[in-house]
């Protein structure tokens, strides 16, 4: 015989928020990156980290990637619906060249007024100029005709391009499972000499978990669009710990 089930009648007391501080991501369906990047570098008992993802298909094309922006919106709007968020990142670094920073920075506000936006592309370009780089080298997992307005979109930012390669890659589920040793090798071939740091693009790519490594081989600063984007966020969060066995930029402060 079961008993009588005993309503306490004292309610419960309510914290203001489960997290001091609330970080929205707004990913691909596709992806497989992003999420883990961010439990290993981002989340802790002060900072949650929310998902949603919005429809994706592949290839990845200039007309594929533009087509996300009309989900930016609800993507945004159904994370945590009735509560504020500090900062919405959008994931995908080649989309927000197609799109434009600034487009999906109005589009998310309209869902989340009070958040901070964060793209790969603008926490890359901020991300570089942190580390001191004027000359840069690029690398991507992409084809040429997604590589090159990439590339267009680094140079307008002031940046003196000395080398861009890419890996001819269509499909960001075969981006994400290129072999860490492999990245750390093209790494290495992409980067120039000339150049002041190394940008690694793509949120598909498991760079992040390797940048450390790639610096320790070319003797440059690295910024992968993870790690970039992992870096702003902690920092938008007014986390200003300095790790440094992710690598450089992770030991420096974002300066606003």
């Amino acid at each position: 015989m079961t008993p009588s089930v005993v309503q306490f009648e004292r309610t419960p007391r309510l914290d203001a928020r489960t997290h001091e501080k609330r970080i929205g991501l707004v990913i691909l369906a596709t992806d497989h990156t992003t999420e883990p990047d961010f439990a290993r570098i981002v989340a802790s008992d002060r900072i949650g980290i929310y998902v949603n993802r919005i429809p994706y298909a592949n290839p990845v094309t200039p007309d594929n990637l533009r087509a996300m922006q009309g989900e930016l919106e609800q993507g945004a709007a159904l994370i945590l619906p009735d509560d504020p968020l500090d900062v919405v990142m959008y994931s995908c670094t080649s989309a927000s060249v197609m799109i434009g920073d600034d487009a999906i920075s109005r589009t998310i506000r309209a869902a989340k007024p009070e958040a901070q936006v964060v793209t790969p592309t603008a926490a890359a370009v901020t991300a570089l100029k942190t580390v001191g780089a004027r000359r840069i080298s690029v690398l991507t997992p992409y084809t040429v005709d997604t590589t090159e307005p990439m590339a267009a979109y680094f140079a307008a930012q002031g940046f003196e391009l000395d080398k861009v390669s890419c890996l001819g890659l269509t499909d960001d589920r075969q981006m994400a499972r290129i072999a860490k040793d492999e990245l750390v090798a093209f790494a290495r071939e992409a980067m120039s000499d000339k150049s002041d740091a190394l940008f690694i693009s793509c949120t598909a790519l498991r760079a992040a978990s390797v940048v450390a490594r790639i610096e320790g081989r070319i003797a440059k600063p690295v910024v992968s669009s993870n790690l970039a984007t992992a870096w702003m966020c902690l920092r938008l969060c007014d986390d200003h710990d300095s790790r440094p066995q992710l690598g450089r930029l992770m030991t420096l402060p974002l300066e606003r």
